[in-house]
């Protein structure tokens, strides 16, 4: 790996180690199962060691013995013998250390000083952007703190687990199997909703799509809300539309069954007052955690999410909404539809990193408007790009009292009551579900204190799950 020649030192590295790496690869073709899920060329500091290991790698892959002869061959072929010191290199290196004993300790010392180099890289680059003096610091934060947890993620590696293992722990034959079974999803509190999904599976990328004013805020609001009170989790609520202070509100006139407009009015009643005071105190207990940055790229939520689940922890991420987003990019290279898939795409891997359901609310284009009936389809998703592949769940809200008054639906069911307007009534379609089935539920929605609450009281049993 070559090196900034800003640096007076030489940076951390251990030509012994990797030369004992090497070493142990050409006596042993066995080592190399113990050392490929450690290192890669890039770990070595000296070139020409990294271009032994790499044709060892390569040999490995084709199936071909690993010694010092058809090393050679490999780095001839790849017209590197030379470049390498030749067979003499290759012959001193086994003659220092002829065995494969001590092959992963000596890996792991490689693969630390890589990545000590690798922060120093770091530290150069977050050095070099604070000189640039970008307009927006927090872009800076964000990105450095990228670098950092790519660094940190790339220190790891994962090895082999035996599916009994897995399965076991899945499946515990105990006491608790309720409760850890449970613990798997996050309940969004809709109870029909959450039969049908199974809850919210960890590392899901859930997309809620909706027109204007369905209500996409306030029915992510009530997940917030039963997943901090009922489950005791932490939640990321991100808003690029509405203020923190405006979220916070909307719970409370939920929370306490007062209208919005009276609570911002001040004019309240004695009886809803106490009802505001002891919603105020429950909702305190709740952790939730509100970011309303109008621009947030996909780089500063994943680094502000990663910050916050250090800091306290996290259980849910809800962004409102995907296409308030802004690309990493200056916009003249990517059009929108190329943004808004990096983003989801940025989103998804954020669900499996922290192993958490991540929520986008989005918008659906006006064709929904013009078709009967007005049933969501995925095709509404606006500057879609690739949000249907990447989600896991996609479900559309929709409430047909928006599009027609009581006198239209009398004139467009005479045979039917007009009890049967479907005043209040929100729709959920589970258009795409990756794990299980799709389908159709309904939710009251309560316009004065725009909240969705379930028709039915008794919540699913958890064992009903199909998890």
């Amino acid at each position: 790996m070559t090196f900034p020649a800003v640096f007076e030192r030489l940076p951390p590295h251990d030509t012994e180690a990797e030369e004992s790496v090497i070493a142990a690869l050409m006596v042993d073709t066995e080592a190399i199962y113990r050392v490929a899920p450690i290192l890669k060329p890039i770990d070595f500091f000296r070139e020409k060691n990294g271009y032994v290991y790499e044709a060892c790698v390569e040999l490995w892959k084709r199936d071909e013995a690993i010694n010092q002869i058809t090393v050679a061959h490999e780095l001839a072929r790849a017209e590197r013998l030379e470049e390498v010191g030749g067979q003499t290199y290759l012959a001193d290196i086994i003659r220092q250390l002829p065995t494969s004993l001590g092959v992963e300790f000596y890996a792991q010392i490689v693969k630390q000083d890589s990545t000590y180099r690798g922060l120093i890289h770091a530290a150069t680059g977050i050095m070099q952007m604070a000189y640039e003096a970008p307009a927006e610091i927090d872009t800076v934060f964000a990105r450095s703190e990228d670098l950092i947890a790519r660094l940190r993620g790339g220190a790891n590696f994962r090895d082999f687990v035996h599916i009994g293992q897995i399965l076991q722990a899945y499946l515990q034959e105990d006491a608790e199997v309720i409760a850890a079974r449970e613990s798997m999803a996050i309940q969004s509190g809709f109870h029909d909703l959450d039969l049908l999904l199974g809850g919210l599976k960890r590392s899901d990328l859930v997309i809620v799509g909706a027109r204007p004013s369905v209500g996409k805020s306030s029915f992510a609001l009530g997940i917030a809300r039963n997943a901090a009170m009922v489950q005791k989790l932490n939640v990321a609520f991100f808003s690029l539309e509405m203020s923190s202070e405006q979220l916070a509100v909307r719970l409370l006139s939920a929370e306490a069954n007062v209208p919005g407009d009276r609570l911002r009015l001040g004019q309240q009643t004695e009886l809803e007052e106490r009802r505001i005071i002891k919603a105020t105190g429950e909702l305190s207990e709740g952790n939730i955690w509100f970011d309303d940055s109008p621009i947030l790229t996909g780089a500063e939520l994943r680094a502000k999410s990663r910050r916050l689940a250090g800091k306290v922890g996290l259980d849910l991420i809800i962004i409102d909404y995907l296409q308030l987003m802004q690309g990493e990019g200056t916009g003249r290279n990517e059009n929108r539809v190329q943004e808004i898939s990096y983003i989801s795409r940025t989103l998804k891997g954020l669900a499996r990193e922290l192993k958490v359901p991540v929520i986008a609310l989005a918008q659906l284009s006006r064709a929904i408007e013009n078709r009967h009936p007005r049933t969501p389809m995925l095709s509404d998703l606006r500057d879609s790009g690739s949000i249907e592949q990447d989600a896991d769940i996609v479900m559309f809200l929709s409430r047909e009292e928006m599009y027609i008054t009581p006198e239209q639906w009398e004139e467009q069911h005479p045979d039917l009551p007009s009890a049967t307007y479907p005043k209040g009534v929100a729709r959920v379609d589970v258009a795409k579900n990756r794990n299980g089935p799709t389908g159709s539920v309904e939710l009251k929605f309560t316009a004065r204190l725009a909240k969705f609450e379930n028709w039915a009281t008794k919540p699913p049993d958890p064992m009903d799950y199909d998890l």
